[in-house]
């Protein structure tokens, strides 16, 4: 199993049931590679790239259904979740012993209103975001990856929760192509 280090510069390893939320395991399985590294710094290009195709049907607001988010909204929940999980990440890699909380994204979008933002804006949050985010992971001992704690109820590791921020990325990325583009194109 290896695991990542600035130094040597070897894949993270893909972590195994147990290290990441039950509900989150066809988002990680989904994640290429066994490098979460490499699989977000290649993800902070393709993000923009595929908010930037939307850039027109994002002004305008464009959702496939009632009480769902617009896209600037779906790009802003992405900076969030990744963000938060960062913290989580953070806080296990630590050693923090206590159990860290959950959190209820559609409370945090509404209360963002990312509508207000332009894409440019947005965009330019999720590459600060993403940034900071290659920082941390760069920055962990190997001696972290591996390390254990719980989130909201589960058990999780370091590597987990890297894995997850880049498989919610791509959840998202498919519900944006299979929900959203099908309605730009008959319009």
């Amino acid at each position: 199993m290896s695991v990542f280090t600035p130094e040597g510069g070897r894949p993270t390893g893909r972590p195994l049931p147990g290290e990441y939320a039950a509900y989150a395991a066809d988002d990680i399985a989904a994640v290429p590679g066994d490098d979460v590294v490499e699989a977000l710094r290649l993800l902070a290009g393709q993000t923009p790239a595929l908010f930037r195709s939307l850039a027109a049907p994002a002004a305008r607001g464009l959702t496939y259904g009632p009480d769902k988010w617009p896209l600037k909204s779906v790009l802003g929940h992405l900076s969030d979740d990744e963000r938060i999980f960062a913290y989580r990440l953070l806080c296990v890699a630590r050693g923090e012993e206590r159990e860290l909380s959950g959190f209820d994204e559609n409370r945090y979008v509404a209360a963002a209103e990312f509508e207000r933002r332009g894409l440019e804006d947005l965009l330019a949050e999720y590459a600060d975001t993403r940034a900071a985010t290659l920082s941390l992971l760069r920055g962990l001992p190997a001696s972290a990856w591996l390390r254990r704690g719980r989130v909201n109820g589960y058990g999780c590791s370091v590597r987990g929760l890297a894995y997850h921020i880049a498989g919610h990325e791509l959840h998202h990325h498919r519900i944006v192509r299979e929900r959203y583009v099908p309605l730009i194109d008959v319009r």
